[in-house]
């Protein structure tokens, strides 16, 4: 199948097109908050370079969060347009599943079975995103929805490993576990997309809608002045 994935909830602009089982074009680079001025350009070098047209595109997958607030509303506002605009489906996948993916693809934890791994992300504010997965046939399986925590409050019974751009704000205990601080990636959106497509779970853009764990992403100015005390909700 061919799959156009869409990567924009960190400081990481990240396209990727699988053209098919084995041929998979990327574009992904750290740009901050310009990543709105590479987006479509990408989509449409891929498209190029792949001598496709979006029309010949069967889903378009993106990261709905959690993550950096404008950075999501970006690639959700995206894949938005472009598959209402050709008539396709979207796949939605989450910012902790597609790391847990990409860490089971990239490092050397597959074939283990019965072991857990931890999904960390920065989520400013002093705060951490952060789900737990059982490696299940060599595949991340998440057993909760996604959490909203103090570094300190993130429990560490029976994980074997953790990954995600937020172990350095943790404990040495976390970090001592820790294989790598990777951030999204459009890869990992494309791996949790192939898995979501063969199950059927693709649907209609109109029910696109962003990840939120926190509805506060900003602190005030008397906040930021240490007068009043954060109101983080989950």
């Amino acid at each position: 199948m061919t799959i156009l994935a869409i990567e924009t909830s960190s400081a990481w602009c990240s396209v990727a097109l699988a053209v098919n089982q084995h041929t998979v074009l990327q574009r992904h680079e750290q740009v901050g908050s310009t990543a709105s001025l590479y987006l479509l350009p990408w989509v449409n070098a891929l498209l190029e370079e792949a001598q496709l047209t979006l029309a010949d595109v069967d889903a378009i997958a993106v990261d709905i969060g959690p993550g950096a607030f404008t950075g999501v509303r970006l690639g959700i506002a995206c894949v938005q347009g472009l598959a209402l605009g050709a008539n396709l489906p979207v796949l939605s996948v989450i910012s902790l599943d597609s790391i847990a993916m990409q860490a089971v693809l990239q490092i050397d934890v597959q074939g283990n079975r019965d072991k857990e791994l931890l999904v960390i992300l920065d989520a400013r504010m002093g705060e951490v995103y952060w789900a737990r997965y059982h490696l299940q046939d060599s595949l991340p399986v998440r057993l909760s929805a996604p959490q909203l925590a103090l570094p300190a409050d993130i429990a560490l019974e029976k994980i074997n490993w953790v990954v995600g751009s937020g172990v350095n704000l943790c404990s040495a205990a976390v970090q001592a576990l820790a294989l790598s601080e990777m951030s999204a990636n459009a890869l990992g959106v494309l791996a949790c997309a192939r898995q979501q497509l063969a199950a059927g779970l693709q649907h209609d853009v109109r029910l696109l809608e962003p990840l939120y764990v926190r509805d506060k992403v900003a602190f005030t100015s008397a906040e930021r002045a240490g007068k009043i005390l954060p109101i983080a909700a989950q």
